[in-house]
């Protein structure tokens, strides 16, 4: 699972910037470019995805022609040790050091994508970082991992209940009401929302970044 090798998946992947995709933890979030959105699919019309976002609103996203697709399940410990490459989205604490949300494994395909640390908009004082784990230590409120990231290190201490997930190749077949998805869109000139980009959880996995 965590060293897919499927030929084009670390392109898609790196195309989606899943290193620092950018969400809020509300409903909707804009930059200059592009709107994201994370909910539940409700309804597939053709090509048009009815998604319910977690503030209750209803999105109506369509499909571009060459919108990508990537799965995300879950993974666990036994993925994380010394020289893995992963993401984790944090909150710094009073001390100085990180408690993670969420920790991203990467495939090895996908060493060095988005490496480095950068401000998230899960919360105040949110963060997502991404590089080489130094060290894995165990603790009692969990583990402390050591991120080494462009010749820096970030600690991030990771409670017990924050989920683990990795990427895995999907399509659109996984696109079906019920599913849990993060969508990147453009707004067109006639106001439909049209994605780009779709990261989707699969076997009822609820992206958790």
């Amino acid at each position: 699972m965590i060293n897919s090798t499927t030929p084009g998946f670390r392109a898609t992947v790196a195309a989606l910037g899943f290193a620092g995709f950018i969400l809020s933890s509300t409903a909707w979030s804009q930059t200059s470019s592009s709107v994201r959105i994370r909910g539940t699919i409700e309804q597939v019309n053709g090509e048009t995805l009815h998604v319910k976002t977690r503030s209750g609103a209803d999105a109506a996203v369509q499909l571009a022609t060459d919108a990508t697709v990537t799965g995300l399940v879950e993974a666990s410990w036994a993925d994380i040790k010394p020289g893995s490459y992963v993401g984790t989205a944090a909150v710094e604490q009073p001390t100085g050091n990180l408690k993670s949300i969420e920790v991203q494994v990467f495939p090895e395909s996908m060493r060095g994508v988005g490496e480095g640390h950068r401000e998230y908009d899960l919360g105040p004082k949110s963060s997502m970082t991404n590089g080489t784990v130094g060290q894995v230590v165990q603790a009692g409120d969990g583990r402390t991992l050591t991120i080494m990231y462009q010749g820096k290190e970030k600690t991030v201490v990771v409670p017990p209940d924050a989920p683990i997930v990795t990427y895995v190749p999907s399509d659109r077949t996984d696109l079906a009401p019920g599913a849990k998805v993060i969508v990147t869109a453009m707004k067109r000139p006639d106001g439909m929302l049209q994605a780009s980009r779709v990261l989707v959880g699969k076997n009822g996995l609820e992206p958790p970044m």
